[in-house]
């Protein structure tokens, strides 16, 4: 007598590791636009989101509101902690990773390191999530 694993709930993804829902993908340059014209407010929401998304597909990480926090006490600490678990997501699955913790010191380039930055991580994680299953930006 075989017992057969019922299939994966909608929006997950099925593989040897157990993975959560597909986290959304983001445009780049509306996320910049949004940071700029909310005076920086939207990198609180873009920050939860994204730890809270990797957090739950992954069942690892510091999650949405932790995240927050971190970034709301210590924000260049942020810069490192984000690239280094979207790399910890997608290595656990056998993928290399094009981003790394030691991204975040571009932070120490005003401005413009922040945005390459932004576009480096932003840009692998949608290509990650659009490779799940995600719908394109």
């Amino acid at each position: 007598m075989s017992t057969a694993l019922p299939p994966p709930p909608p929006g997950t993804q099925p593989g040897l590791l157990a993975r959560g829902p597909i986290g959304n993908t983001r445009g780049v340059g509306k996320g910049i636009f949004l940071a700029i014209i909310t005076l920086g407010i939207y990198t609180y929401v873009w920050t939860w989101r994204t730890h809270e998304e990797v957090s739950r597909y992954s069942h690892q990480g510091v999650g949405g509101w932790l995240g927050v926090v971190i970034y709301f006490l210590l924000g260049p600490v942020t810069m490192f902690i984000v690239p280094h678990e979207v790399r910890k997501m997608m290595e656990a699955e056998g993928r290399p990773s094009p981003v790394r913790a030691i991204f975040g010191l571009w932070f120490l380039l005003p401005l413009i390191g922040n945005i390459i930055w932004f576009v480096k991580v932003q840009g692998a994680l949608n290509k990650w999530w659009v490779e799940h299953g995600a719908t394109p930006a």
